[in-house]
């Protein structure tokens, strides 16, 4: 969006982890080490914020005032229907900046125009209105209700996605505001990345500041890998590293590296300045071969067969079925 940053928001659970601790010993129930709030750049693909939380049962939204001092005049912030409180919104309205915020149920509001048609993008049709909206100090807002109409249900069996912005219309379509929304899930794309290919939580760390420790850390290689990933968009072109590099053989090469480069020769780039390091980045990255890092997506997943229950063979020999099928396999 010209003249606007956007940003997006949203959080994200450590997984339960091992009961090494005393405490955690004596319980079978999941021990979460902590949660964070992630602000993400999809300009840069880059996590720009964290917001670190050692209480694994805390809300979202006792994190709230922390991410509004991140807010800046001119930007943008998109989140998922759990931001959509009162507070919040006006919070970043206060700031001189905008928000695309899916609306929550439990959010109330006024209807201050009809519901008009404004056209289709891929996924369905665009409806908007004027809603209001009173915080609770007693102040009236004015904002735009989007609704999009899809054409097939989400996998929660939702029809329609209503999102709320005080973006002006000048400056984004009902449209334009739909299909911005989908960007949200590049954040999601992002933590699969961390928890597959950084081993962000680490179910050995049941300590909560180790955790949380080691999340950040695999934040900050998230964001060295990002830099790489310009490089190579630069030289090679943004549609085929999108499509075809892998994320999990980029994020193993630095294990070669640091065998095949000796520590000593890393400390060169700490004198460099950053042009000097962008015009270093891209003279390598036109000498990378793509195809060692190629992605490699699996098939459609095939429907399992039924499986039988033989009560009289609790267990069976691995080795006998596969001699069973080669025979099988030569005697047709």
């Amino acid at each position: 969006m010209p003249g606007y940053r956007l940003k997006i928001v949203d959080g994200n659970c450590l997984g339960a982890t091992q009961h090494r601790l005393d405490e955690l010993r004596v319980l079978s129930s999941g021990a979460l080490p902590g949660k964070s709030l992630v602000v993400y750049d999809p300009a840069l693909q880059m996590a720009t914020q964290a917001i670190c939380c050692e209480d694994g049962h805390a809300q979202e939204r006792a994190l709230f005032d922390q991410v509004l001092s991140l807010v800046e005049a001119n930007e943008v912030w998109l989140a998922d229907r759990n931001f959509c409180t009162r507070g919040f919104l006006g919070g970043i309205e206060a700031r001189s900046a905008y928000f695309i915020i899916r609306h929550h149920q439990n959010l109330p509001w006024e209807e201050a125009s009809v519901l008009i048609e404004q056209g289709r993008i891929d996924t369905g049709v665009v409806y908007e209105q004027r809603i209001r909206v009173w915080d609770e100090d007693g102040g009236s807002h004015l904002w735009r209700r989007i609704v999009l109409k899809l054409d097939q249900p989400t996998r929660e069996g939702e029809t329609q996605i209503v999102i709320l912005t005080n973006l002006p219309k000048r400056s984004a379509s009902a449209q334009k505001i739909a299909r911005l929304y989908r960007q949200r899930w590049t954040i999601e794309r992002a933590f699969q990345e961390l928890a597959e290919h950084l081993n962000a939580e680490i179910n050995t760390l049941g300590y909560p500041p180790a955790a949380l420790f080691a999340f950040c850390l695999a934040l900050v290689a998230y964001n060295l890998l990002a830099v790489v990933k310009a490089a190579l968009r630069c030289i090679h072109g943004v549609e085929k590293i999108e499509k075809e590099l892998s994320g999990y053989y980029l994020a193993n090469t630095y294990r070669g590296m640091m065998i095949a480069i000796a520590p000593e020769q890393w400390g060169l780039f700490r004198q460099w300045s950053i042009p000097q390091l962008v015009e270093r980045l891209l003279h390598l990255a036109g000498k990378v071969d793509l195809r060692c890092f190629k992605k490699h997506p699996r098939g459609p997943k095939k429907q399992p067969p039924k499986r039988r229950t033989e009560k009289a063979k609790p267990h069976v020999s691995t080795a006998r079925l596969i001699a069973q099928r080669k025979t099988t396999k030569q005697a047709s």
